[in-house]
């Protein structure tokens, strides 16, 4: 397992140093593969999946910020209005806190000194681990945050902000792979690729996740969201109900991997969230730390070279733990 490390991740805000460090140390205990860190990748290759408007805000939103009277003294800069139904999203407000508001989802989402260096190390990592798909290696790992898999093709939300999964699987397209599939394995919805592949036929995106009547995002990431157009079918929900146990989420996998098999993708790129383990404190769904080692094996079952990105968790002794055991049983079974 090459792991991809984005050492620019403690410049966001918001103390998820810790996720990274103890899924780091458990990685190094084992000595589960080499530990590199990305070249960095040029801004044309964030803009095949994120709108150049967007990246533009986001990169120097937190300078604009700095003139802003509103946020004078603020560690962190949020929206307080944001663009909905009947309202126009095709010209932008020339006030910084109403573009605050255009190109995000939600309020807690914000953005700090670090926010644009720390995403951007991120999609450094999810590029380059696909790019190592692309020459060879079997599995790659990005060990980064801010997650991702929440941020759209021109918002934020979710404290996420470049979508590192989407990222990976149109550099693989744009390597001339036919056909990628993600595999979001987050308690929450993937929202985020959902809405930048929902109308392809090239990316196959599923997710499993809590019913979103109950839980973050909210407002996608029910079953009857298949795709439209040309992606009509090529877009699986597999929203549980709360309460669902392991058992539950293995014959949900099942589903996953029997569609897969289907589709057959040259390259699968997982969303990876520690945050379906028992007990924790966003979600759950009952898996124990050697369900993790049997996921990571029905994975590399399937045959495809895959990449895992790092998503979503909270602050849990297990945490490192389960993520590494994923990555080991893939490896194991891949020998």
């Amino acid at each position: 397992m090459l792991t991809f490390f984005n050492e620019q991740h403690a410049q966001q805000f918001g103390g998820t140093d810790h996720l990274v460090r103890s899924v780091q140390a458990e990685l190094e205990r084992r000595g589960l593969g080499q530990i590199v860190t990305p070249q960095s990748v040029p801004l044309t290759a964030l803009e095949r999946t994120h709108s150049p408007r967007y990246l533009s805000f986001l990169r120097n939103a937190w300078s604009e910020s700095l003139s802003h009277p509103s946020f004078a003294g603020w560690p962190v800069v949020t929206a307080n209005q944001h663009a909905i139904r009947t309202m126009r999203t095709d010209i932008e407000p020339e006030d910084f806190r109403a573009r605050l508001g255009l190109y995000s989802m939600d309020t807690f989402t914000g953005i700090g000194a670090g926010t644009w260096s720390a995403a951007k190390g991120g999609a450094d990592c999810a590029v380059n681990a696909a790019h190592a798909l692309r020459v060879g290696e079997r599995g790659t790992f990005v060990l980064t945050q801010p997650q991702g898999h929440h941020a759209g093709a021109d918002f934020c939300g979710g404290y996420s902000y470049l979508n590192n999964a989407a990222l990976a699987a149109q550099h693989l397209l744009d390597d001339e792979m036919a056909k990628v599939a993600i595999l979001d394995l987050d308690y929450q919805h993937g929202n985020g690729a959902q809405g930048i592949f929902y109308e392809r036929s090239d990316v196959l995106c599923l997710s499993i996740h809590a019913d979103p009547r109950h839980a973050f995002p909210y407002f996608c990431g029910h079953a009857d969201e298949t795709g439209a157009g040309a992606g009509l079918g090529y877009n699986v929900n597999i929203p549980l109900a709360p309460g669902s146990n392991s058992q539950a989420w293995f014959a949900a996998l099942e589903t996953a991997c029997v569609r897969l098999s289907m589709y057959r993708p040259e390259a699968l790129i997982v969303a990876l969230g520690g945050n379906i383990f028992q007990g924790e404190e966003h979600g759950g769904f009952g898996l124990t730390s050697a369900d993790f080692l049997r996921l990571g094996e029905r994975l590399a079952w399937l045959g495809f070279p895959t990449s895992f990105q790092l998503e979503g968790g909270t602050i849990r002794r297990e945490l490192g733990i389960n993520i590494v055991n994923v990555l080991e049983g893939f490896d194991c079974a891949m020998v």
